[in-house]
């Protein structure tokens, strides 16, 4: 089973179809509601929704996801029957396959109940229509041009007692994510040296984002947050506090941090905690997200940048055709 532990939850939506071929006689008694067994419509309607909320049991590497929604839509043409299922979930990984099952299960039942009167019945495909809220959902397009710089805060690091681990861990973790890292500094904890490292590169060296790491918990020497303070024109709270919640579902000292983010001209500055284990949960909570801020800084709209949500199926013209209207 895969480790989801590290994963955000987002809004999940996928929308799974399955079809059904069977006979013209066949679609007209379920039209005329002549089947013994009673209208196999709203029976497959309550087994799709049954099928996702337990797919977990059934297929052994899905996660149990707690469902928020399960919509499921019969289209009844002249030979054949189509099931549209959609799920929704608040949660770490996709619902696919919950919207899949759901499909399959209500095809099955339909079929378990009309067998009978027609052989040559088929379930003919079972397939994925669409699905968003993932990682990808969040991935910017500009990403390969954004300029980055690491800041390492740290009096031993600087004075060479102390290798540093947590900045080259933030660069590979952006070269990851498509940026490129121009500039890597280690200075030492004190107030005028990040201050005129932080002005350098985001009033001349014009970087779109800058990463400190260090010097933003409680001890005497740790100052970074004094400095962003006096530093930044626009201060982002929410990208701290998404971190520090992230943070506090894994460690309780997180809430310690007095990290913060904001925007000095047009450059994007985030203070990360110093220990790697730290610096590797903040990034899993911001990135990609976080870069969906330098287009808008450039003028852009809040969905420019990234990868376009496909709309719910209930509101696409496309599927309006699949709503059947089906008295019960």
């Amino acid at each position: 089973m895969k480790d989801i532990s590290h994963k955000i939850k987002t809004l999940r939506v996928a929308l799974a179809q399955a079809r059904l071929n069977a006979s013209p006689d066949l679609i007209k008694k379920i039209k005329d509601s002549e089947v013994p067994k009673g209208d196999p419509l709203p029976v497959a309607k309550v087994a799709a929704v049954q099928a996702a909320k337990n797919t977990s049991l059934i297929i052994p590497y899905c996660h149990p996801i707690p469902v928020d929604f399960v919509g499921v839509d019969f289209t009844l043409g002249n030979d054949f029957i189509e099931i549209d299922v959609t799920v929704k979930a608040i949660y770490k990984t996709g619902v696919e396959m919950e919207a899949l099952t759901a499909a399959s299960v209500a095809a099955l039942t339909i079929y378990d109940m009309l067998k009978v009167f027609d052989e040559s019945m088929e379930i003919v495909s079972v397939r994925l229509l669409e699905k968003h809220g993932g990682k990808s959902d969040w991935k910017i397009d500009a990403a390969k041009k954004l300029k980055a710089a690491v800041i390492v805060v740290s009096d031993s690091v600087a004075a060479g007692k102390k290798q540093d681990v947590s900045g080259k861990l933030i660069v590979e973790r952006l070269e990851t994510e498509g940026l490129t890292v121009s500039q890597y500094t280690v200075v030492a904890d004190d107030e005028p040296e990040i201050e005129s490292t932080l002005k350098d590169f985001a009033d001349r060296g014009h970087y779109d984002i800058v990463f400190t790491t260090g010097g933003t918990g409680l001890g005497p020497r740790d100052r970074t947050p004094e400095v962003m303070q006096r530093l930044l024109d626009l201060e982002i709270p929410g990208i701290a506090e998404a971190a520090r919640t992230y943070g506090q579902e894994r460690m309780p000292m997180s809430m310690l941090s007095r990290a913060r983010a904001g925007v000095r001209g047009n450059t994007l500055i985030i203070n990360l905690p110093g220990s790697s284990k730290a610096v590797k949960e903040t990034l899993d909570a911001l990135l990609p997200s976080v870069l969906h801020t330098i287009p808008i800084l450039h003028g852009a709209g809040h969905e420019a940048g990234h990868a376009e949500h496909k709309p719910d199926h209930k509101a696409d013209p496309k599927h309006e055709k699949h709503e059947h209207k089906h008295k019960h």
